[in-house]
């Protein structure tokens, strides 16, 4: 036997017994993952469940502007944050101008000849009182003449009076009578005229006459059209995707520019169909965003479950039913709200992903709101101040041409 025969027969039992170390090492990593995996199955899987399909949602709010015109000045750009209320475009006033002025001469105009409508019952009220008086008046000059022809008519016969003047008495009759039928026709009218005016002005005022609230709303509507020119920020936030260049035509509900809401935002999760067995809401949840890394934990709740899956609600829905199949699992987005306080230390942007993590240990809340919301889910009070100013000039102006002052 030579010495490299000799030196493997030598060696060969170590070896092997270093072979069978390692495979019993590896057996034993392998089955401690086992169990740690099965711990972690029995454990925390039936505590949490988790998906990294999430992602950012907000209210992407479109400034639109309410008239048509040519705008002269824009006053926030892209990122920058605006406060409810500013004023973001602004567009050309003149022909704004114009439609107000000539909106408000003519209710001064309506409210004059309202006035007059009424200052008008008290003149038909006295001819109808003079024409009265007349008809007094004519009835006893028909008397008159009537006692005048029968005191002459017995003297007639006896030649006491003479025909010609009993012909005159009697045409005086005649003459009474009709200056009387004229005088009853003249009352007549003087009634039905003011009956007609009073037709145009009882049961209401000068001010709430329908003519000058006919007036009015013209004013009102010019003067929103005027204030509209101005485009203001409907809610505090961050502006995106401008469009509206200066010198643009633009017309009403054009899209001028985004407006962001970052203090309002809330993740949609979108988990798999056997995850959402045991989702119920108000569970809390734990976030994770890619923006920060694990060390920001964002902690929510949540709010609701989509009444669909995605697929259902595409702009091209799958249509199972023609052609070959293929069943692919579904998912269906799941509201979650952030903490305002922890949301306000860490911002986050539309569409950022996010890795959630539900708390489903808590089986009491139910898998579908059963409520309808109490109050609005977003609003806005910045257009509530241009229609309290519009009303406060209508009554500026009629109060002024009543001779009376605005409260």
């Amino acid at each position: 036997m030579n010495a490299s025969a000799e030196h493997i027969a030598k060696t060969a039992p170590r070896r092997g017994r270093i072979r069978k170390r390692a495979l019993i090492i590896v057996a034993v990593v392998v089955g401690l993952g086992a169990i740690a995996f099965g711990v972690e199955h029995f454990v925390f899987g039936a505590r949490y469940e988790s998906t990294d399909n999430a992602y950012v949602q907000g209210n992407v709010i479109q400034v639109t502007p309410q008239v048509g015109g040519t705008v002269l000045a824009i006053n926030a750009d892209d990122t920058d944050f605006v406060k409810a209320g500013q004023v973001l475009v602004k567009l050309d006033p003149a022909d704004a101008q114009v439609a107000l002025d000539q909106a408000e001469a003519q209710l001064a105009q309506t409210v004059r000849e309202v006035r007059t409508l009424y200052a008008n019952n008290s003149t038909l009220r006295a001819q109808v009182a003079l024409r009265e008086a007349d008809i007094a008046r004519m009835q006893s000059d028909v008397q008159r003449a009537q006692d005048d022809v029968t005191r002459r008519q017995p003297l007639l016969a006896t030649g006491a009076v003479g025909k010609e003047e009993f012909n005159h008495s009697t045409a005086q009759v005649a003459a009474a009578k009709s200056a009387l039928a004229a005088a009853q026709s003249a009352a007549v009218a003087a009634r039905e005229q003011l009956a007609s005016n009073q037709v145009m002005t009882e049961g209401t005022s000068v001010e709430q006459h329908p003519t000058v609230r006919r007036a009015a709303a013209r004013v009102r509507e010019a003067y929103l059209a005027l204030r509209r020119v101005e485009v203001p920020a409907p809610v505090a936030g961050t502006i995106a995707r401008r469009s509206v260049q200066l010198g643009q035509r633009v017309q009403p509900g054009v899209a001028l520019m985004s407006l962001i809401p970052l203090d309002q935002v809330w993740v949609d999760a979108n988990f798999k169909e056997p995850q959402l067995r045991k989702l119920r809401i108000a569970q809390p949840v734990t976030l994770v965003a890619d923006l920060y890394g694990k060390q920001v934990e964002y902690h929510g709740r949540v709010v609701g479950l989509g009444a669909g899956t995605g697929a259902a609600f595409s702009l091209l829905p799958a249509q199972n039913a023609t052609g070959n199949w293929i069943k692919v699992v579904q998912r269906v987005p799941v509201r979650i709200a952030l903490d305002p306080k922890e949301l306000a230390e860490h911002p986050l942007r539309i569409g950022l992903s996010m890795e959630a993590t539900v708390d489903v240990r808590e089986q009491g809340g139910k898998s579908l709101a059963d409520a309808p919301r109490v109050g609005a889910a977003t609003q806005t009070a910045v257009f509530d101040e241009i229609n309290h100013e519009a009303d406060n000039a209508v009554k500026r102006i009629i109060a002024g041409q009543l001779g009376k002052s605005a409260h």
